[in-house]
């Protein structure tokens, strides 16, 4: 970290016992913060519920002013935090630069679009009555965020509870609670209360979830991780009937059509598959490439990844940082090495970098089938297995193959191919022509095992209203 990202920490009091932080890139410890015992989450919620009423009489434009004050000082110290992501999440300083403006984004969204959670007046079924519908918050708010996009995961919900009334407590995840605590610090320098926002740090994730989960005066729960974690969340939430937004695990298909644009395809193949090292919920997990240019995409695609440099986050020329910890990265071995003792055949990479520690060298597998295990795991890596297919059904029925349904892309050119595979993919998102697709103003969210709810865009604010029905009756 630099100076000035370890004076943000100090200034702000980010330090505490009992969670201690490692970098991925070094395993040096970067600081010891706090570990809330599940009686002082219990306190923060009663903070929440007290401070509630107050929050949601304010108004739209009052919360609105607020939430800009927090957007300007996220952007206003863009650098500080950028310098904190790289140091507990290891990507790329670049790439931490652009998700705090990615995650400031939806802080500037929100803010105009919390004044625009219009009612309705309905046509009335009497003539002496008016049928009124109103939107209020639903409630105190618990999130629980994953390590990969420390910031723009807690923003993105945040910013839209906040807009809409109601309070929020954000669990971060364990390797990444720094830079959670930076922007909850900066929120109280924005006006917002403490009651109204605020961060707990804790090394039992399993019992600090169940609290956030169960805890009566909490109405809602926003969650962004493996589908296996929101399940166990669902069912914990189901017994106070909370309401509840699930953005889970991916296993996004990369078409390329023989009609496409190859070197945008591979442009959009690069961008999509490495960025973070692989470690995002829609990066491209299955290349399925048409059989008659499956050989120019591969060699064109393995000379782009063999140019990635591999390295610390913080340095210069670094692409692709390391994984996030010894664990990732055993995952990823034991996937291609799967592959390859099936038969898949390691073009570039294929084993753990010469640097040792958590870094992974970008593989390129070719001649993958459907059939191994690599087809069907969300890899969390850096690597691209790419699989041959034959017609646009059959790769359809290839890329829907899966419990998942977050995000898709493909290539191609035809117009009647393009409505076709973008309407045939049962996908939340989808990408043509594209390989990176989130944005504030876009709703962001997958179908069947990958989710429910949207996040970012108009819709995102209705995940955090209640709607109310008023007869207005003798009049």
């Amino acid at each position: 970290m630099t100076a000035a990202a370890t004076s943000l920490l100090d200034a702000y009091h980010i330090k505490g016992s009992g969670l201690d932080v490692d970098n991925p890139a070094t395993g040096t410890l970067l600081a010891t913060v706090k570990d809330y015992s599940l009686d002082e989450i219990s306190d923060c919620i009663a903070a929440a519920t007290t401070a509630m009423p107050a929050w949601a009489k304010r108004t739209a434009k009052d919360r609105a002013g607020v939430l800009q004050r927090w957007y300007g000082l996220i952007m206003q110290h863009q650098e500080d935090l950028a310098q904190l992501i790289t140091a507990e999440c290891g990507k790329p300083l670049p790439e931490a630069r652009g998700e705090v403006a990615y995650g400031a984004s939806f802080v500037e969204w929100f803010a105009e679009e919390g004044k625009r959670a219009y009612g309705e007046v309905i046509p009335t079924h009497n003539p002496r009555a008016r049928i009124v519908v109103t939107k209020q918050p639903v409630g105190v708010v618990s999130a629980i965020t994953p390590w990969n996009f420390p910031v723009a995961m807690i923003t993105r919900k945040a910013a839209p509870a906040l807009a809409a009334g109601c309070p929020m407590i954000v669990k971060p995840a364990e390797a990444t609670p720094l830079s959670a605590l930076a922007i909850e610090a900066l929120a109280y320098e924005a006006g917002i209360p403490e009651g109204v926002f605020k961060v707990v740090t804790s090394c039992d994730a399993a019992a600090s979830g169940k609290l956030l989960t169960t805890h009566p005066d909490i109405r809602k729960i926003s969650f962004t991780g493996s589908t296996a974690v929101g399940k166990i969340l669902m069912r914990q939430a189901a017994d106070t009937i909370k309401r509840a937004s699930m953005e889970l695990g991916g296993n996004a298909p990369f078409i390329v059509f023989d009609d496409a644009d190859l070197d945008a395809a591979i442009d959009g193949a690069m961008a999509s598959k490495y960025r973070n090292a692989g470690q995002t919920c829609v990066c491209a997990n299955r290349f399925y490439v048409q059989e008659g240019i499956y050989d120019a995409f591969i060699e064109k695609f393995a000379e782009k990844v063999a140019s990635l440099n591999v390295g610390n986050g913080a340095d210069d020329d670094t692409d692709v940082g390391p994984l996030i910890n010894p664990v990732a990265l055993k995952k990823v071995s034991d996937l291609v090495d799967g592959a390859v003792d099936a038969g898949a055949l390691a073009i570039v990479g294929g084993a753990p970098s010469e640097l040792g520690g958590n870094y992974y060298t970008p593989t390129v597998l070719a001649d993958t089938t459907p059939d191994m295990e690599i087809s069907n795991a969300e890899i969390f890596g850096p690597v691209a297995p790419v699989f041959r297919f034959k017609g646009e059904d059959d790769v359809i029925e290839m890329a829907n193959n899966t419990p998942y349904g977050l995000a898709a892309y493909f290539y191609a050119r035809d117009l009647g191919r393009v409505w076709r595979v973008a309407e045939a993919l049962e996908y939340g998102m989808v990408g043509v022509n594209e390989g990176i697709l989130s944005t504030e103003v876009a709703p962001f969210g997958g179908v069947k095992q990958s989710g429910i709810g949207r996040e970012g865009s108009r819709h995102g604010l209705d995940e955090y209203l209640e709607i109310k029905y008023m007869l207005m009756g003798g009049l």
